[in-house]
């Protein structure tokens, strides 16, 4: 695993613990969350060189407030509106120190959260607000109007870097692995979904339920993936939702691994078919036209190439197939259980060693 380098950024809504009510930035402040996060130990935490300074934050932390940036005349960010809040590791070597970084950082942030009033909750997008307007904070119009809309969306990120043999080889030909991505990103974003909740009632399109509405929101506009060349060549791996589990996040990373590392694998789309692939994962999830297909070539190559690589495949057997957040979340509300009661089974995060914390 040797020159290998891994990051996390998991973005959780926040809920009112007392009674588990979805909070957004009519409920609390950008100042109150970030002197919350100010206050938080970092004792343990590996050098935060690597992550970026975010304004209107003054404090370089590995959790930061979530939002929409307010801007002076000079579209300077001097306050922010909170959707919830990200904690994000530092670079790690590996995965063990990865989950071992995000474990600790969770239970802080948690900590803090919990004393004053509030809890962190896995889900994709939130399940009763649906609309943000706010005043013009980019200089792009584009880029104004995507801030905009992910104000309801959560997600994690995957940041993976890579051997500079593989990654001179992969950005050599940045037009085939986008074809590549293109082609696997919407099978393993189906195993992962999380945000069936639209309205504060499950998402319905063409009459039916849907599985994931921030999928089909973000597949039009937002990026599979974000190549950094200027931070040792970091990909920065985007369409997976929400989970409560490590494991499953881990599992992530060894799939994202896997479609980077597997030079075998020959599918490739275009950036029009992925979109239509992902807006058929959020509705139909791995049951989506060829996406079971896709998965599949992914699983049966991962154990050979990881291997190969020094990764322990062996985490890909707890693989569900069955069932996503997704499903979990309709389950319970089917059984009668409301908004807030769901989010409470949400409000947890299950530790590699099985601790739920």
């Amino acid at each position: 695993m040797k020159d290998f380098r891994f990051g996390l950024e998991a973005e959780y809504m926040l809920a009112r613990s007392s009674d588990m009510k979805p909070l957004w930035y009519r409920d609390v402040t950008f100042k109150q969350l970030d002197e919350l996060f100010e206050n938080l130990s970092l004792d343990g935490i590996p050098s935060l060189e690597g992550l970026a300074a975010e304004p209107p934050h003054k404090k370089m932390m590995p959790f930061i407030v979530e939002g929409y940036g307010i801007p002076d005349a000079n579209f300077v960010v001097q306050d922010a509106y909170p959707k919830g809040i990200e904690i994000r590791t530092p670079v790690c070597q590996s995965l063990d120190e990865l989950f071992d970084v995000f474990e600790l950082l969770y239970a802080r942030v948690k900590k803090g959260l919990l004393e004053n009033g509030m809890s962190p909750i896995a889900i994709s997008h939130h399940p009763i607000e649906t609309k943000f307007s706010g005043p013009q904070n980019k200089r792009r119009h584009d880029f104004w109007l995507w801030a905009m809309e992910v104000m309801t969306t959560y997600g994690p990120d995957v940041n993976v870097s890579l051997p500079k043999e593989i990654t001179d080889k992969l950005f050599s030909d940045l037009d085939d692995l986008n074809a590549k991505v293109n082609y696997y990103a919407p099978a393993l974003a189906a195993i992962s979904l999380a945000s069936p909740f639209f309205n504060g009632t499950p998402w319905m399109i063409k009459g039916k339920r849907g599985k994931s509405y921030r999928t089909f929101k973000r597949s039009v506009v937002a990026p599979a993936i974000e190549l950094h060349a200027d931070e040792n060549f970091r990909i920065e791996f985007k369409v997976f939702e929400m989970t409560t589990k490590s494991r499953e996040f881990r599992n992530y990373f060894l799939l994202v691994l896997a479609l980077f590392l597997d030079d075998t694998l020959k599918g490739r789309s275009s950036q029009q078919e992925r979109i239509y692939d992902l807006g058929a994962v959020a509705r139909f999830g791995i049951e989506a036209e060829g996406m079971r297909a896709r998965l599949d070539e992914i699983l049966n190559r991962a154990p050979v190439v990881l291997k190969s690589f020094g990764f322990d495949p062996s985490p890909l057997n707890t693989l569900d197939l069955t069932k996503t957040t997704s499903d979990r979340m309709l389950a319970l509300f089917d059984q009668g259980k409301s908004i807030p009661e769901i989010m409470r089974e949400f409000s947890v995060l299950e530790t590699l060693s099985g601790e739920r914390i």
